[in-house]
């Protein structure tokens, strides 16, 4: 005989609570042991980088094949990327200067801002865009037709050869293309000045670099190889971990964007705070 015994309305509710409670703790737990998890990866990751980095049979090879790649077939776009910010710089702060006397700082002003702010990031970020999420795309397609494993099968050391080339030949490209783009951002600032105005290029540039210094140009290099090596591990380790469907090929690419161009904002705010100690 089966007897039902009442339950009353404030154990219900307290019944209900407690299960609320410990379906909240649960999904806390998982999101904690899952990010415990992918940092505990990510720690992986690194170590066998630097051990692959210091082997006997570097990739290279492989690695000016990758400097080819990540650099020179990215000069277009940093070309155009590294014009257009100089000429807009000097366009919009232009009146502003005029409008207090100081349009001969105009030079000085745009050259500083490139070298030690503008020209790194935005070029780091476009970078981002295109060598990160290439580079994720490029090893999740070759995580999920096995490409990665047969090449463990045959002892080629993929780790060595895919993601080690790739990281340093991002980590001494970047530099130079942000360099570059530092350069070309002056000559479109030029353009821009000459539109209201009328200056010889070699006075444009004897004015910016006047108003540059060891200060301006020596934190902006160091962390530029920052955000190479951000770039390159981002994008490798994204793709290098991507799931086995089709689909995880684009959600490596989108999320090595992402993650990189996050870090690297990351990266430049800690390297503001470290210059900003350093005395004048």
């Amino acid at each position: 005989m089966k007897i039902n015994i009442p339950v009353s309305k404030a154990k219900q509710l307290a019944l209900h609570h407690t299960i609320k409670l410990s379906e909240g703790t649960l999904a806390k737990t998982a999101i904690a042991n899952n990010f415990l998890t992918d940092f505990a990866d990510v720690l992986l990751f690194i170590h066998h980088f630097i051990k692959e980095t210091f082997s006997r049979k570097f990739e290279v090879k492989e690695l000016f094949r990758q400097c080819f790649a990540i650099g020179y077939k990215s000069l277009p776009l940093i070309s155009v990327t590294g014009f257009i910010m100089g000429f807009v710089l000097t366009i919009q702060s232009r009146p502003a200067l005029v409008r207090f006397g100081a349009d001969t700082m105009l030079p000085g002003m745009v050259a500083v801002s490139l070298i030690r702010e503008m020209g790194p990031v935005i070029t780091a970020l476009i970078c981002a865009g295109k060598i990160a999420s290439g580079m994720g795309a490029e090893l999740g397609s070759m995580k999920v037709t096995e490409q990665i494993e047969a090449m463990e099968v045959s002892s080629t050391h993929p780790m060595r050869f895919l993601v080690v080339t790739r990281v340093w030949a991002a980590t001494w490209m970047i530099p130079l293309l942000i360099l570059y783009a530092d350069g070309l951002g002056i000559i479109g600032s030029w353009f821009g000045a000459n539109i209201k105005g009328d200056v010889s290029l070699v006075l444009f540039f004897s004015q910016a670099f006047s108003h540059i210094g060891f200060i301006d140009l020596l934190p902006a290099v160091v962390k530029s190889f920052f955000f190479g090596i951000v770039i390159g591990l981002v994008g490798c380790y994204k793709g290098y971990n991507a799931g086995r469907g089709t689909e995880s090929v684009g959600k490596a690419a989108n999320s090595a964007v992402v993650l990189a161009s996050l870090l690297i904002l990351i990266v430049d705010m800690i390297a503001v705070q470290i210059t900003d100690m350093i005395p004048v």
